[in-house]
């Protein structure tokens, strides 16, 4: 990691919530190190700021939950479930892969005795026709697909669902699984996420005509020489 540019290992990152006097980074800009965000329930959790491969200007600061304390943990997935509930789905659809973090405790939040997960293996039984190809921000790379499985079909058509992931950044993996669901006949009550992360998303989630709620918004950031600063829009 550059220590110039005020990027560290994520080691100690998303391990506790603390109150605004304990803040270890600032809220403005320029942001070094961490970039707080405030919770629904007033106190915050500190981000690492995470250097973007593609362009050493430009970074975002990161949600990694299957990295994250327990306590983290649940209380994003509480937050979430409270965005969710009135959305009055019928299913929790997580996709893979850090979303499978929070995904099942949302649904069990929600009375659920289950949800349905994607992923992005494929077993000798799927069916191509219920894949989707897929990128993300953090993983750039062509060739990937998501995948649902055909025994799970029946759990989500006609019925209404809420995605529930980790974070919704650039919204091409959003569409992917929008597009998924299409497939399967489900409706999409809409889509809940611990991060909404930049404004990338905003125009998949118009076009599918599905809210999609967030626990907590971060900007992408741009390189100052001071430090990061918030991103114009």
């Amino acid at each position: 990691m550059s220590e110039q540019r005020y990027i560290r290992p994520t080691t100690g990152f998303w391990q506790r919530m603390v109150e605004r006097r304990d803040l270890a980074y600032s809220t403005e800009p320029p942001f070094r190190w961490g970039y707080p965000v405030q919770l629904p329930d007033g106190r915050w959790l500190e981000l690492p700021i995470r250097q973007l491969a593609d362009d050493p200007d430009r970074a975002v600061a990161s949600l990694i939950p299957n990295q994250a304390s327990f306590e983290v943990v649940r209380s994003l997935a509480q937050f979430m479930t409270a965005l969710a509930r009135p959305l009055a789905a019928e299913v929790v659809v997580g996709p893979p892969t850090l979303g499978m973090a929070l995904s099942p405790l949302v649904a069990e939040g929600l009375g659920f005795e289950r949800y349905v997960p994607l992923g992005y293996s494929r077993k000798f039984w799927y069916r191509e026709e219920l894949a989707q190809d897929v990128r993300s921000l953090t993983a750039p790379g062509a060739g990937k697909k998501i995948y649902l499985d055909p025994n799970q079909v029946d759990l989500i058509a006609r019925r209404r669902v809420v995605i529930v992931d980790d974070t919704v950044s650039n919204g091409t993996t959003l569409a992917s699984v929008l597009a998924l669901m299409a497939t399967a006949q489900a409706t999409v009550a809409g889509v809940v996420v611990a991060m909404r992360q930049g404004q990338g998303w905003r125009d998949v989630a118009q076009r599918a005509g599905c809210p999609v709620l967030g626990v907590f918004d971060t900007p992408r950031l741009r390189w100052t020489g001071e430090g990061w600063d918030r991103q114009p829009r």
